[in-house]
């Protein structure tokens, strides 16, 4: 049987406060296996991109478990926390979320740095012509297009060796030829490292491609089920 590499038990989050709070998460349980790719789905407001911030820890959540890689997330301290994403898990926003003042090199190499890396810049450079940037290396995120910034995102995902990818829409701000491109990508490199990847997607062709569907509406997982398998990490040429 495959490892869990990530699991909410009971998992509970209330954003805000007063009359504003809301209940993002309700008891919610879910198990990933290592290796799967898994596209969460649901409408607006469901409680979809808290889920994947839960598991990428970058939310804590108010009550319940969550294991990552092994690691009981719900009990560890900020800097504790900080480590585990720098070693087990990678992340990719729709937004890019790069430095602006920094090339794309720099951008890989930081995080890398930070973790202790002594081959940060030989590390970045690899990934960096791993996902066709080779030749970017010196330009700043503003001389770069939508899809080559987040070529970059993914690289610096990727850098560390993570055992899982969370991304967060990765196609939402591109277009349908360079979305494709990236997920293409995304999944790819996934295949390629046998690592685990969890995204979140209002693209119904882009969820169709993981091997695992798991709809959320109202903070409750509503529905989890396999992808067709005609449709799953189909690259297109």
């Amino acid at each position: 049987m495959a490892e869990t590499i990530v699991e909410l038990e009971s998992a509970d989050l209330t954003l805000g406060s007063g009359a504003s709070s809301v209940r993002v998460l309700k008891g919610m349980n879910l198990k990933v296996q290592a290796g799967q790719s898994v596209g969460i789905v649901g409408p607006s407001g469901s409680g979809k991109s808290t889920l994947l911030m839960v598991i990428a820890g970058l939310e804590r959540l108010d009550a319940g478990k969550i294991h990552v890689a092994g690691e009981p997330l719900h009990e560890l301290a900020e800097d504790e926390l900080a480590a585990v994403r720098g070693r087990s898990i990678g992340i990719v926003f729709q937004s890019f979320h790069l430095i602006p003042n920094m090339t794309a090199l720099e951008n890989v190499a930081v995080p890398l740095e930070l973790a202790g890396r002594t081959d940060a810049f030989e590390r970045a450079r690899a990934e960096l012509e791993a996902v066709g940037l080779g030749k970017r290396l010196s330009h700043f995120p503003g001389q770069l297009s939508g899809g080559e910034q987040q070529r970059v995102a993914i690289a610096r995902a990727l850098a560390p060796d993570p055992a899982l990818i969370v991304a967060d829409e990765p196609t939402g701000n591109l277009d349908g030829d360079t979305g494709r491109q990236i997920a293409d990508l995304l999944f790819s490199k996934q295949a390629e490292r046998g690592g685990t990847l969890i995204l979140v997607t209002h693209d119904e062709t882009l969820a169709n491609r993981c091997d695992r569907q798991v709809s959320v509406r109202s903070g409750e997982v509503v529905g989890d089920s396999l992808a067709p398998a005609d449709d799953r990490k189909t690259v297109v040429a």
